[in-house]
């Protein structure tokens, strides 16, 4: 008898689906046609790859309302927001095939008389994607299209809150005549662990929580196999005296409320400089308190429900112990209708409470006040995780001054919680190891080839 895996709505609790968990036999034959894809499309010129792959992107603009509906029912993400995420796979992906080209081709070294010497970018052969469920299209986009074009077949393990995302991608492949170079898989964490240990399987990408990413790293470490990590987020955000608090306030409260903050890259503590400092937190409670909780697929919703119960004593325990450290709520604070969180304004949190410490992924916008740059900076620096940080200036000289002076996988001025394709997306320290996206995130996805040929004598 298959174990079966039942989906439900985080908003009202009904069924979205119930799939059968692969195992055995059925498991042994999706990797052997995986497998052999891979085989036969390694040898495929990249040219025709990124034909090949371009079919797929066509099944996402023709199936988008579906796909988006699917994303909303399964994790509860406001359907406009799960529209949007549709319309990101398509620019991610059309980046991946405008540069696959000039980054997958051999480097050709300077010549020298009698050799023949070039670097290859090879495929790795099978890429296991565990895909988290808060960014279920665009998380595995990031990994799909670049291991697609250089070469490899991906077995797609999506995280257990939104399957049908991982059938979707399945579909799109299988449209555009990729069978089984997509492979969506149905996973316990049994079979997850048993998977990682697989001898086909040459590259790990994983994205979800730090003690998760910690297990992964450990098994995969066995086997000499590299692997992504994408873990935690504690973000951060200063606000400097000369920021345009209209612009400023606006683009921080939607980076820590956006998905219901449900994002590794939110904005997860804001230090603001005294000059600003009133004026930032009731601007900032005016916009809080103008967030609508319902029915995710109600156009007038624009806060969510979380898509983890267990979040809700989590995001209440947080608020509990800064408020016993000084700190006080100016809007929100508790969850009203079930899984729903209010977006909630936090002002004088000591640096040392746990919301400033730790990840909230929930709605939360705590903030200090701080004197200088310089206490701020310190503030910023004063954390075990390294995803992002953003500086709101008009001065371009500080903004280089706060990305020198800080340790994380991407800097900000004036913008938060955005992921250029061009650019690489890594972390450090507890937010994780690798890169996704940029050349970078193709090299992370191929293995280097030296080829140095002689010329035979006469």
């Amino acid at each position: 008898m298959n174990m079966t895996l039942q989906v439900h709505s985080p908003y009202d609790g009904a069924l979205v689906a119930e799939l059968d968990l692969d195992s055995g036999a059925v498991l042994e034959e999706k990797l052997g046609r995986a497998q052999k894809a891979q085989t036969d499309w390694r040898r495929v010129p990249v040219a025709e790859r990124v034909e090949r792959v371009a079919l797929a992107m066509e099944w996402f603009r023709d199936h988008a309302d579906e796909v988006a509906r699917d994303v909303t029912l399964q994790m509860g993400k406001p359907l406009a927001q799960s529209t949007g995420e549709v319309r990101g796979v398509l620019e991610r992906a059309q980046f991946t095939l405008d540069v696959a080209p000039d980054v997958l081709a051999p480097e050709i070294l300077p010549a020298k008389e009698g050799f023949r010497r070039r670097i290859e970018h090879t495929p790795l052969g099978l890429v296991l994607d565990i895909a988290a469920w808060n960014y279920p299209l665009l998380i595995p986009t990031n990994v799909i299209f670049p291991a697609l074009l250089a070469g490899n077949a991906v077995l797609l393990k999506h995280s257990a809150r939104t399957p049908l995302c991982g059938q979707h991608f399945e579909r799109a492949f299988e449209a555009a005549g990729m069978g089984s170079l997509v492979t969506h898989l149905l996973l316990d964490h049994a079979g997850t662990t048993a998977l990682m240990g697989d001898a086909r399987v040459g590259h790990v990408a994983f994205t979800g929580s730090v003690d998760a990413g910690r297990r992964i790293h450990r098994a995969v470490a066995e086997r000499f196999i590299d692997v992504g990590l994408e873990l935690g987020g504690n973000d951060p955000a200063y606000v400097a005296a000369d920021a345009d608090l209209e612009a400023t306030v606006a683009g921080v409260v939607d980076g820590a409320c956006y998905n219901a903050g449900q994002s590794c890259c939110a904005v997860e503590r804001v230090y603001v400089h005294a000059d600003v400092y009133d004026e930032f937190v009731d601007r900032a409670r005016v916009l809080m308190e103008a967030y609508r909780t319902g029915d995710p697929l109600d156009p007038a919703t624009t806060l969510g429900p979380l898509a983890d119960a267990g979040s809700l004593e989590g995001l209440a325990h947080q608020i509990e112990e800064a408020c016993g450290r000084g700190a006080s709520v100016v809007t929100g604070g508790g969850a009203v209708d079930g899984r729903f969180f209010e977006a909630t304004l936090l002002a004088g949190c000591p640096n040392e409470c746990e919301v400033m410490q730790e990840e909230s992924f929930g709605p939360l916008l705590p903030v200090l006040r701080v004197e200088s740059d310089d206490e701020a900076l310190a503030h910023v620096n004063d954390t075990h995780f390294g995803l992002t940080a953003s500086i709101w200036t008009a001065d371009p000289e500080r903004a280089e001054w706060f990305a020198a002076g800080h340790d994380a996988g991407t800097l900000f001025q004036n913008r938060c919680d955005y992921l250029d394709p061009a650019l690489p997306w890594t972390g450090m320290r507890d937010s994780g190891k690798g890169s996704t996206l940029s050349h970078h995130g193709f090299h992370h996805l191929t293995r280097r080839k030296a080829i140095h040929f002689r010329d035979a004598p006469g």
